[in-house]
């Protein structure tokens, strides 16, 4: 039996807004579903993000909740609407992590991404010979038409770059990843000068966070913030070998200070780019 798709991310943070308001009305799953004319077990699927609902549901259900707000409503009806919006990550459903899929909605939704990265060069900022090294590096086995399937999704993720309203990146690097070798010499070589040329760019700021600093305020690695437009909520992210880890709410401050304190503790914009200059 094929396996059921996950729960998209876009998915869960409607329902969990459709339950927040539900249980801030005092009604029941039974209350909802019997003036949806649907079963408990819908509604219920609506508020784990398994099945979205369509935008009509949503706001018969704000209605029942009692939410007269316009903005209010107006966020979840477009909220809804994105649900079922298909986009070009549909295309490579089948080849990539469905996490992957949501890490690529997010970006294109984004109006800020701050990155720290510690081991290698972030996605966005990866030439295509650079990302084969480090995709070749996670799955040796893989074989060379699926990476060129990986290389295709991570080259059009890039493209919120340079779009007409371009996401604004700004990127931490420790020093010791212009030191890796990732793909022998020549790739590197070519990479660094590669960040040397973005970083030229106004809406990205390339940071450099020298190792002579000794301790830092992520010891524990890469993450990413994405700071988001309404009605989405900020959210910070940590890749893992088993996919995406997603945090948001209270638990986004501990990030965004320690992206704080790792961006004061670089070198400034002109010394960075003076420093990948000289490592390329």
């Amino acid at each position: 039996m094929a396996d059921k798709p996950a729960p998209t991310l876009r998915a869960q943070w409607l329902g969990q807004q459709l339950k927040r308001y539900r249980d801030e009305a005092g009604m029941t799953l039974k209350e909802a579903a019997a003036y949806l004319k649907r079963d408990s077990s819908t509604v219920s699927r609506f508020e784990a993000g398994l099945y979205p609902p369509r935008e009509d549901d949503v706001q018969e259900l704000l209605t029942l909740y009692g939410v007269s707000e316009e903005k209010a409503r107006a966020s979840l009806r477009k909220l809804s609407l994105e649900v079922w919006q298909k986009g070009w990550w549909e295309g490579y459903a089948r080849d990539v992590d469905p996490s992957i899929i949501d890490y690529a909605w997010i970006e294109a939704r984004a109006t800020e991404i701050q990155s720290f990265n510690a081991v290698v060069v972030p996605g966005l900022l990866q030439t295509p010979t650079y990302a084969h090294a480090v995709i070749r590096a996670v799955d040796p086995g893989a074989p060379d038409e699926q990476i060129d399937r990986w290389l295709e999704v991570r080259a059009i993720r890039q493209q919120v770059l340079f779009r007409p309203r371009p996401v604004c990146l700004t990127t931490v690097l420790d020093e010791s990843v212009l030191r890796r070798q990732v793909g022998g010499a020549s790739t590197a070589k070519d990479q660094i000068a590669h960040l040397a040329t973005q970083a030229e760019r106004a809406n990205i700021d390339i940071r450099v966070l020298p190792e002579s600093i000794g301790a830092h305020a992520a010891p524990d690695g890469s993450f990413k913030v994405f700071i988001m437009p309404e009605p989405y909520p900020d959210l910070a992210c940590i890749e893992t070998p088993a996919g995406v880890i997603y945090v948001e709410n209270d638990g986004i401050s501990k990030f965004t200070t320690a992206f704080e304190r790792l961006y004061a503790a670089a070198l400034t914009s002109e010394e960075s780019l003076a420093q990948l200059r000289k490592y390329a």
